[in-house]
């Protein structure tokens, strides 16, 4: 059976959690600066953090990977945002990480019996409950002029983030699919490798 190579100085996890946090950076940086190459909220943040919750032995980690990919890309994409739009944008902030910290907890649950079924189950959950949490959050902490649509009512910015609930459903399930799919592959490829 092939053996994945190992590397004394880094060790499998830590290079595969490296590698979700850069990942993860990545593609949110792509979507803020690179407009239209990717769909809006195509990120692999919630799959990420439903993945870690699933599999991270240490449940400190599975929280941290997620909530630390989000930072180090909003410390970027802050530098970029009008000055007018820091207030609204600060607002929302803790919906988004409290969204990623309840799917790492959901995460939690799906442990206990790993199917493509459930895994698509839980990606849409969390796609569904990012979408009605951080859409509140946006309707409470706009203020006159910000916009019309989470200016005027709840449901019309409901409505307006209706685009961006498209991409985290997508993005969810897709990197979601390619997180467990691939982790399974590994593991019969390589099983020291989900050992370490």
């Amino acid at each position: 059976m092939p053996q994945f190579p190992q590397n004394r100085t880094v060790s499998p996890r830590t290079g595969i959690l490296a590698a979700m946090i850069v990942f993860a950076v990545t593609v949110r940086l792509i979507i803020n600066f690179l407009p239209g190459l990717l769909p809006y909220n195509f990120t692999p943040v919630e799959a990420i953090a439903l993945f870690g919750g699933a599999y991270f032995a240490n449940r400190r980690l599975a929280f941290a990977v997620p909530l630390i990919a989000m930072l180090c890309a909003d410390l970027i994409i802050a530098t970029s945002l009008p000055r007018a739009w820091i207030g609204d944008w600060l607002g929302t902030l803790p919906a988004v990480y409290g969204c990623i910290a309840l799917t790492v907890a959901g995460g939690f649950s799906l442990s206990r019996r790993i199917s493509a079924f459930r895994v698509t189950g839980y990606a849409f959950a969390s796609a569904v409950l990012f979408f009605l949490i951080t859409n509140f959050a946006t309707w409470l902490s706009a203020h006159a002029g910000a916009g019309a649509a989470c200016t005027q009512s709840l449901a019309s910015c409901y409505v307006a983030g209706i685009p961006f609930f498209r991409g985290t459903l997508v993005g969810t399930l897709l990197w979601s699919a390619i997180l467990f799919g691939g982790f399974e592959l590994m593991r019969v490829r390589w099983p020291a490798f989900v050992r370490a």
